[in-house]
């Protein structure tokens, strides 16, 4: 899109500092303010406000070639008279977890009254001196590490009347209003990058919706007196240790004199900015930590969340402080010195965000244990899928094929919604290295720092050959259960590259060591060692191939023999190497010579037919019954194995372990969400929020077992399992309409919006549009 007659600019200036703030502001009069709209994009993120009143946050994390406008509505902001625009923002210039590279710069056009609005020389800027430019990382993955100095802050910046003639004329960039701010000559001296074909960049329409806002407050939990041994600053900057010693104390309102930790409790796990007003003297300090975990009797000073710490310094009276990014976690934790008064706090909690999702989930279900998993899974996708789609919010931020996109299964099947899917692929995709392989964290800055890592040996993470694998997979599943093919044919020529890059490393099969820069991870779990890799890798590379990256091709009218050769040609090779005739599975002998084998490679094999003569029994009832010899999965990718299990009609050994493994989850009992391993302790590095979405994943494609069988779910094939669940009510969301499933006093009824055959038992059932279905479990 272009923003023409709108001008990039940015603070006057040769250079830009890492976690430079910029503000900049704008006096208009209005005398018709009834309808206000337009565009506005920011490197890298901004926060608008009109007459100082937020308005919005942005943009979502995008690759910075291709900048992502987001629509602005000041209608209802405005009043009549003089009105002022203001607009924060920060470059982050370290690389995040959501933004890898860029350069600095503001966009924006505007029509208010009928009279265009744009950013040009007219704006006035300043650096925000009270967050101070230049600041260190906070983690390898995280850029800004606020210190925000409220008596510093020019208070009234974004108001009416606020006397700006201390302030710059900005600076206008020699960036085209059709091109990202990476397209212009502005120096990025951290990096020494430059793109100075513009044509290779361009400012996309924002495709998903605003987050929604909503506040929720925090409990107070504990007091605890501080004794500082040293400066603060050294163990909140250094973790030096030995600085401080704990003394717990009543909690009250009042914050007495001397340094206080002041703990707070969410109701759950969730993602937002955390906030608090406090009334304080001038100078005072408030350290701000947040976790997702806590055991205050085992360990009352909150250190574990990758260095979640924020500060804020007081002016005089009360103060009202938010973080500037979004934080995710349940514990809060107010360190509070340099005060020379008891102080006042109030209002702590967070500003929660979350995707405005088209449709409700409907679940329930007549078992408690299986009702607080499918509670958890829920609140997780809240957590985890925002305005990219990624593991975990807690540590990373980034978006994951593999592993990390099972969550677009439950999220089109509970939710209905579509567009957030689409933008994965896109914005993925952007990702694709020089051989073919994708950069399988994009958009963040994550492999790209791995690829100088990786040849120095300094890593053992590379681009994740499995995750370029899965968003071939991410593709067919997209087009299949929303009916788009466009991601997939924007993309095409990109999957063409990744799938060429395979064959090219093609051995007899395809190697799992000694890659490059690239490496293959499959799981966490589940292998002896790297080496113990290759049968499941390659299992899915041709699973891929066949049942993924063939129909796609088919659909788009491409010609793929060659890569049907390639896929034959690697299960004969696997099935060589890899099947063991008298155990009728997939394995390989252990370095102490006793047989192996993993679940990840008896699911696929189960899943997509490639056992020899279809011999399927042992694989299934060692999926069933995990015994010693199997390699069992961290939970993220437990999908495959319950995929598997409903293949073969085993539901209940996937039922069973719901509650025995799930439902006991330290993070499903504590935070409502499902966390990260199989076993976690509080106050650890494990994420409690992550991404292991197989329960609900489970409950549309195995206990529902809904499955389009034509794109769009023209089409489909439902086949309930509900073992020894009672009772259960769900609706399931198809581009036809809704799926609806009840079962009660031994009667299960089935709802179609297209048409569907039902299976159960041994019979089948044909409806058509509209129609339904009971059947008695008797």
């Amino acid at each position: 899109m272009d923003l023409a007659p709108a001008k990039w600019i940015w603070l006057p200036s040769e250079r830009t500092l890492a976690c430079t703030f910029v503000l900049f502001r704008r006096e208009i009069e209005v005398t018709n303010p009834a309808e206000a709209r337009g565009w506005i994009v920011a490197d890298s993120r901004y926060r608008l406000t009109v007459n100082g009143q937020r308005v919005q946050w942005g943009p979502a994390p995008h690759d910075p070639r291709y900048a992502e406008a987001d629509q602005v509505d000041l209608s209802g902001h405005l009043t009549e008279g003089t009105n002022c625009i203001g607009v924060e923002v920060l470059f982050f210039g370290h690389g995040d977890g959501t933004w890898p590279f860029g350069k600095p710069g503001l966009l924006m056009r505007l029509e208010i009254d009928g009279k265009e609005l744009i950013t040009d020389a007219g704006w006035k800027c300043i650096v925000d001196r009270s967050h101070p430019p230049g600041q260190f990382a906070r983690w390898f993955l995280r850029a800004l590490q606020e210190h925000f100095d409220a008596r510093l802050h020019p208070v009234g910046w974004d108001m009416p009347g606020f006397d700006d003639s201390k302030w710059l004329a900005a600076q206008v960039l020699n960036n085209q209003p059709d091109c990202s701010a990476f397209a212009g000559g502005y120096k990025n001296y951290l990096n020494e990058i430059w793109l100075t074909d513009q044509s290779k960049t361009s400012i996309i329409e924002r495709t998903i919706p605003f987050m929604r806002e909503e506040w929720h407050d925090a409990k107070p939990r504990f007091l605890d007196r501080v004794t500082w041994q040293g400066d603060p600053r050294d163990w909140f900057e250094f973790r030096t240790p030995g600085l401080f010693t704990l003394a717990n104390q009543p909690v009250t309102e009042t914050v007495p004199v001397g340094a206080q930790a002041v703990t707070y409790e969410l109701q759950e796990e969730m993602v937002g900015w955390p906030g608090f007003a406090i009334e304080a003297s001038e100078g005072t300090v408030v350290e701000l930590m947040i976790q997702e975990s806590h055991d205050h009797a085992t360990s009352p000073w909150l250190d574990t969340h990758i260095y979640a710490w924020s500060q804020f310094i007081c002016r005089e009276g009360v103060n009202q402080f938010e973080t500037f990014d979004f934080e995710a976690g349940r514990w809060l934790q107010l360190h509070v010195h340099e005060h020379t008064r008891p102080v006042t706090i109030t209002r702590v909690g967070m500003r929660r965000r979350t995707f405005p999702w088209p449709r409700d989930p409907a679940i329930e279900v007549g078992d408690e244990a299986l009702q607080k998993v499918f509670n958890a899974a829920l609140n997780t996708i809240d957590n985890s899928a925002q305005e990219t789609i990624v593991d975990g919010m807690g540590r990373e931020r980034q978006q994951y094929s593999g592993d990390g996109s099972h969550q677009l299964h439950p999220i089109r099947y509970a939710y209905g919604e579509t567009c957030l899917p689409a933008r994965f692929l896109r914005t993925f995709a952007q990702g694709q290295l020089i051989d073919g392989v994708f950069a399988d964290s994009w958009p963040a800055v994550d492999r790209l720092q791995r690829l100088w890592e990786r040849n120095v040996d300094a890593s053992d993470w590379g681009p994740l050959l499995d995750h370029s694998v899965g968003f071939i997979f991410d593709h067919y599943h997209h087009w299949m259960q929303s009916g788009d093919l466009e991601p997939t044919r924007q993309n095409w020529s990109r999957l063409v590259r990744f799938v060429d890059y395979l064959r090219s490393i093609q051995d007899g099969l395809l190697p799992v060591e000694n890659l490059g820069v690239n490496a293959v991870w499959i799981d966490h779990d589940a292998f002896l060692s790297q080496g113990s890799k290759q049968c499941s890798f390659n299992l899915y590379v041709i699973a891929m191939l066949r049942d993924a990256f063939l129909l796609l091709a088919a659909a788009l009218g491409e010609e793929a023999g060659e890569y049907r050769l390639f896929a034959d040609d690697l299960l004969a090779n696997c099935v060589a190497e890899f099947w063991n005739v008298e155990r009728q599975m997939f394995g390989y002998l252990a370095p102490d010579g006793t047989f192996r084998t993993d679940d990840r490679a008896l699911s696929t094999a189960v899943l997509y037919d490639l056992c020899p003569l279809s011999q399927v029994d042992a694989s299934v009832q060692a999926l069933a019954e995990r015994p010693k010899f199997m390699g069992q999965s961290y939970p993220a990718n437990m999908v495959w194995n319950y995929w598997a299990l409903a293949k073969a009609g085993r539901i209940q050994p996937v039922l069973d372990d719901l509650r025995a493994r799930w439902a006991p989850m330290r993070s499903v009992v504590e935070a409502n969400a499902l966390q990260e391993f199989w076993t976690t302790k509080p106050d650890a590095t494990n994420l409690m929020s992550h991404c292991p979405l197989a329960p609900l994943t489970l409950l549309y494609q195995g206990i529902v077992g809904l499955w389009p069988t034509k794109p769009a779910f023209e089409e489909m094939v439902v086949w309930p399992q509900l073992g020894d669940i009672e009772s259960l009510s769900v609706t399931a969301h198809t581009p036809q309409g809704e799926v609806w499933l009840e079962a009660e006093a031994g009667e299960i009824r089935i709802s179609v919006p297209a048409k569907a055959v039902v299976r159960f038992g041994d019979h089948l059932f044909e409806l058509g549009a509209g129609e339904s279905v009971s059947l008695s479990r008797r």
